[in-house]
């Protein structure tokens, strides 16, 4: 099980029991952080996206302890004015370890019969109005219609000879 987080700007995939450096947080050693810009989790099976994130998701951290990270050397020059300055910095970081990562899934419930016996209804209404009023139909509609229903010489029948084989 792993999930995507944005942990001071930055998005990181992180799994319990792993041990990751962030951006200083504002938090004293030995305290626990919890992460609620949760982008996406994976549980093994499903993915859950979050749009930006995902609803109830939360991951729990321990900060281990606050340092700084490795120089980086900064050297400016312009070539033949003398110019050179040289400057190095150090970001503050720290050490999290992932405690826990809670999902909040909620589960979709299955459509309703109710529902399903509603859309059958609507079907058969329309079935009886195309029978009472097929004069409103073209004459290709009529053709199909009566292929359908297995009328035999329709290439020449005119509209009102279809309207009364099909009523």
């Amino acid at each position: 099980m792993y999930a995507i987080v944005e942990i001071s700007g930055k998005q990181f995939k992180v799994e319990k029991k792993q041990k990751l450096f962030v951006n200083r947080l504002e938090a004293a050693e030995g305290n626990k952080v919890s992460f609620e810009n949760v982008l996406m989790i994976n549980d093994g099976s499903k993915f859950s996206f979050g749009s930006p994130k995902v609803s109830g998701a939360q991951v729990d951290a321990k900060v281990l302890k606050h340092l700084k990270s490795d120089k980086v050397i900064v050297f400016k020059k312009k070539r033949r004015k003398g110019y050179k300055v040289k400057n190095g910095h150090r970001q503050a970081i720290t050490q999290i370890e992932i405690s826990d990562i809670l999902t909040g899934m909620v589960k979709k419930s299955p459509v309703k019969k109710k529902e399903a016996t509603k859309k059958a209804e609507t079907k058969k209404v329309s079935v009886k109005k195309e029978k009472q009023d097929l004069s409103s139909f073209s004459v290709a509609e009529l053709k199909d219609m009566a292929k359908k229903k297995g009328i035999t010489g329709i290439s020449s029948m005119k509209k009102a000879d279809l309207v009364k084989a099909l009523s």
